[in-house]
């Protein structure tokens, strides 16, 4: 009987170490409505918050979220923002409502939200979060008719190399990891309960007619699209700054290789010598010689996450040219009628 108990207790322990991967974002529809307003009440301040939720499964479902205070830059934000975090947790708790932190979520202006930064957090929120997973919302996208909600995590092979600090050439070659496998983009399902959808259905065809509906009528896009050209532009001048560290580099390596060379060929030489005058041959490798000391290769994240960047512009580019196109003939056709 106790080893049955015991191996049924080793079966529960390799069944949660063997979760299933994460298949969707599961979000009710007023933490969505809180992000929005949060993210747009504060626009073009970047924001961030907490998302509160149950991890079931392959699903991870967000009921519930709160933002995190502005502070200036003088105030201690770590301390503050911890002490805030377990207050509001506390509150929640109290009240009945779900406080177990699944991730966060944050504001971005036109998809500029791959830096450091965000997989520093990543990695932090790892620490006690298993499965945690980040909110992006662009409110200057949202204008334009979209809403620009993503959800994002880091993936597992990507993070075993940075926690390791092995993103290298040799290493990225090793995991066939390229910039594109840095973020994996989780979908989301929006879920409300029963008597939402029943008042949503009933109050949908006395809803008037907005400005967000006018706007998207609007055939000129020039400042949407020249922001994005600016931004893809000031990527690419980071991204030549990048590969000038590179090619410095590379031209220090093959310096030093062409430098122990010829130390090697002048050491065979010697040796030959020695050997012929019956004494012993001296080693073929100095490690006191700074010829032979290793150049540490520089880290290729920046650029991977500034190529993921350009990306993330000329997508934006593609859709809203795209947008601006079919209006153009849409009135193109109309006028002809």
């Amino acid at each position: 009987m106790a080893n049955t108990m015991a191996k049924s207790f080793l079966q529960v322990a390799a069944t949660e170490e063997a979760a299933p991967p994460l298949r969707v974002i599961q979000m009710e529809g007023v933490a969505i409505l809180k992000i929005i307003k949060h993210c747009k009440d504060h626009s073009p301040t970047l924001v961030t918050g907490q998302l509160l939720g149950l991890d079931v499964g392959s699903v991870l479902e967000v009921t519930n979220c709160f933002p995190f205070p502005i502070r200036e830059e003088d105030e201690e934000i770590e301390a503050d923002g911890a002490n805030y975090q377990l207050e509001m947790m506390r509150c929640l708790r109290e009240v009945n409502v779900d406080n177990n932190t699944v991730g966060w979520y944050q504001s971005t202006l036109l998809g500029s939200f791959q830096t450091v930064e965000l997989i520093e957090t990543f990695m932090n929120y790892q620490e006690n979060i298993r499965r945690c997973v980040c909110i992006i919302y662009d409110p200057s996208r949202s204008d334009q008719g979209v809403l620009a909600l993503k959800a994002l995590k880091l993936s597992d092979s990507f993070m075993e190399l940075y926690r390791n600090n092995n993103i290298t050439g040799e290493k990225l070659r090793e995991k066939n990891l390229s910039w594109v496998d840095i973020f994996e983009e989780i979908p989301i399902k929006v879920s409300n309960s029963a008597l939402i959808s029943a008042v949503m259905t009933k109050l949908k065809p006395n809803t008037p007619v907005t400005q967000c509906d006018y706007d998207r009528l609007r055939l000129s896009s020039s400042s949407l699209m020249e922001r994005n050209m600016e931004f893809l532009i000031e990527c690419m001048d980071d991204l030549s700054m990048e590969q000038q560290k590179f090619q410095f580099y590379y031209r220090n390596l093959s310096r030093q290789q062409a430098q122990q060379q010829a130390w090697l060929q002048k050491r065979r030489a010697e040796n030959m010598t020695r050997k012929a005058a019956g004494e012993d041959p001296l080693p073929e490798e100095d490690p006191t010689n700074h010829i032979f000391k290793p150049i540490p290769e520089p880290s290729r994240l920046d650029s991977f996450l500034i190529t993921n960047q350009i990306a993330n512009y000329c997508n934006q580019i593609n859709g809203v040219s795209g947008q601006s196109l079919n209006k153009l003939y849409l009135m193109k056709a109309l006028q002809e009628d």
